[in-house]
């Protein structure tokens, strides 16, 4: 069942001319040595929650307020945030993702829709879902896959048809929670509920379930790499680690703020490192996969909790949600434009 439910007052825009671009920790940076730094781009409105982040091909970064139920759109060029209200109010929007067609999905958390930004117009479009709590979602072969943390399910929405399809997790109490594609149309799940991960067969929607070593891992967020392992972080024993599917082999590396580091959203740099944030220390954590070194980067506003993060490939830069401090950050690497 597809509602087309357009925003039809205007949208929200504000602009500020002096956007306060916070260098984080410039003298700790210079102390290990590194250039990098995290630059905070605080958002205008109220309370807001900026849950996780998107990227366009052009640059524009979106994310979700999900305390106000707004998609926030960022130029970071200008420093112009404009914001549009979800149709359904307390939708709780949480996961978001921009499409190979530029329309920008997210998830609306507490009303178990599915939502289409046309960034062309502001129009939103909602698909209502089989689905209560839909979590996260990736477009995946022309196809909306998201996973369903509460009802421990995983599912799919057709644009084309508005026709929404669920799967249940074998495992009770699974969680499923971070979801990634591959290059060859499966995907990969972490069941955030167990030591788990789950790899979804993209033609026919099955899912095999792959424990990890330890009973007490709990993995939270994904990302997988051009030789297509799967890299995750662990928020409950606070560790890295990597499943290698074609060997079946898996390591991990502890996190340098230890067991309570909390490890949480992660990403694929464009310098080919393992990025994460420990949640714990309100710091980004950069792994070289090839002398398993860590470099730790702080996030200047203490407190920020980066639950999901992207990379945009095409400018060497990566896009954090600072949630509990109501900021952006971006952290450019070697070559950004």
């Amino acid at each position: 069942m597809t509602t087309d439910l357009s925003f039809n007052s205007a949208p929200r825009v504000v602009s500020w001319r002096a956007i306060v671009r916070v260098v984080a920790m410039a003298v700790a940076a210079l102390a290990c040595g590194s250039p990098l730094a995290v630059e905070e781009f605080p958002l205008p409105r109220s309370k807001v929650f900026p849950h996780d982040p998107a990227v366009g091909r052009d640059g524009i970064v979106w994310y979700t307020d999900q305390a106000n139920s707004f998609i926030g759109r960022l130029d970071p060029t200008t420093g112009k945030v404009t914001d549009y209200a979800t149709p359904t109010p307390g939708s709780g929007p949480h996961g978001i993702t921009v499409a190979p067609d530029g329309g920008v999905w997210y998830t609306a958390n507490r009303v178990g829709k599915l939502g289409r930004l046309d960034p062309a117009t502001g129009k939103i479009t909602e698909y209502a879902i089989d689905a209560r709590d839909p979590h996260t979602l990736v477009v995946n072969k022309g196809l909306v896959w998201f996973t369903v943390q509460g009802g421990n399910q995983y599912g799919t929405l057709d644009p084309a048809t508005g026709k929404s399809r669920v799967w249940e997790v074998a495992t009770p109490n699974a969680k499923p929670y971070g979801i990634v594609p591959t290059a060859q149309g499966d995907l990969w799940v972490a069941l955030f509920g167990t030591n788990k991960l789950g790899h979804i067969v993209g033609a026919t929607g099955e899912l095999h379930e792959i424990a990890l070593p330890n009973a007490g891992a709990r993995p939270r967020r994904l990302a997988v790499g051009n030789d297509g392992r799967v890299w995750y972080t662990d928020y409950a024993r606070g560790f890295l680690g990597v499943v290698d599917p074609a060997t079946q082999q898996m390591r991990e590396f502890a996190s340098p703020g230890g067991a309570r580091s909390g490890p949480y959203g992660i990403a694929i740099g464009t310098d080919g490192r393992i990025w994460y944030d420990e949640s714990g220390t309100s710091t980004m954590v950069a792994f070289d996969p090839k002398t398993a070194r860590m470099e730790t980067v702080a996030i200047p506003t203490k407190g920020a909790i980066v639950r999901h993060m992207v990379t945009d490939s095409t400018r060497s830069t990566l896009w954090l949600a600072l949630s509990g401090t109501g900021r952006i950050g971006r952290i450019k690497l070697p070559g950004a434009k």
